[in-house]
């Protein structure tokens, strides 16, 4: 009797420390995301009244406290996808050599480890990184090239962080068969190892961008501006963001009404998760595909 009495005593033990476990992964869970509802219901609240079409789709006049926001809303697409351009095709590519080719030892430990402490540094700096090399070495003037470069330095250590980790993650044993079978490293990288990777290289690229996207000080320094007549042509034209405007307005314009405000950051939100929509999408796609 003892021994069955201590049997369920050990079972109650583990299931309230199960429950206790649970409970408190649940509490850690809604602490993270209670916050982050309660910012977009905020910004919603405080700006759905201001949009409107003239809104979206006019220029800013009298220094945005009328008219619309649609030229920075231009030039923060450009700067996304100016930002995805440069970064995406250089971050995996590294990765890849990194997960798939390079050595072990301590010259790539040392790599991974600036790679990884390059995600710390602080926007400003790269910044003055941008200022420096691409506009006055380099001569690109203060462009959406300049930014756009400028961004993607400063994704290309999460991207090739999350796209290394992604990679590393497809068990060895896919790699030796593929190999095993008469494919060279490079087809084992391309039909084994990146299809299975994916999802996880997208999560990072996405996590990436968003950051990029709601950047001010970096773009500051080489290439925003708060007035344009127009909408920039190329890219060695200055150019209109929505991070930098929404800042303008709330810090340096007096008498801005605060309906504008909260609709501006209420649009850069909805710019964001469009992009990270997209990303979404096609994780999903390739995630039915590694299944099928």
């Amino acid at each position: 009797m003892s021994v069955l009495a201590s049997s369920r005593r050990e079972v109650l033990a583990r299931r309230w420390i199960q429950i206790v476990g649970f409970s408190l992964a649940g509490l850690a869970t809604a602490a993270v995301i209670a916050p982050v509802i309660w910012i977009v219901v905020d910004i919603f609240v405080r700006g759905h009244s201001a949009i409107t079409w003239n809104f979206l789709t006019d220029a800013p006049v009298r220094q945005g406290k009328e008219g619309g926001i649609f030229p920075v809303i231009v030039g923060t697409f450009y700067l996304m996808i100016g930002t995805i351009v440069v970064a995406v095709p250089v971050g995996v590519q590294a990765a890849i050599y990194l997960s798939e080719y390079a050595k072990p030892g301590r010259l790539l430990r040392l790599i991974n480890l600036s790679i990884v402490n390059l995600a710390g540094v602080p926007s400003i700096v790269y910044g003055l990184f941008g200022l420096s090399l691409f506009v006055f070495v380099l001569d690109l003037k203060t462009s959406i090239m300049a930014a756009s470069l400028t961004l993607g330095c400063q994704a290309l250590a999460l991207i090739i962080t999350s796209s290394r980790e992604a990679m590393l993650a497809v068990p060895r044993e896919w790699r030796e068969g593929s190999l095993a079978l008469g494919a060279s490293r490079w087809q084992t990288t391309r039909h084994v190892v990146l299809p299975r990777a994916m999802p996880g290289i997208l999560t990072g690229i996405m996590l990436a961008i968003g950051r990029a996207a709601g950047e001010t000080a970096p773009i500051l320094a080489v290439g925003v501006a708060f007035q344009l007549g127009r909408l920039p042509n190329s890219p060695d034209d200055q150019f209109l963001a929505l991070p930098y405007h929404l800042y303008a307005i709330a810090v340096q314009v007096p008498g801005m009404p605060e309906s504008r405000m909260w609709a501006t950051a209420l649009v850069l939100l909805a710019v964001v998760l469009a992009f990270n929509l997209g990303g979404i999408i096609l994780r999903i796609y390739y995630g039915r595909r590694r299944q099928s």
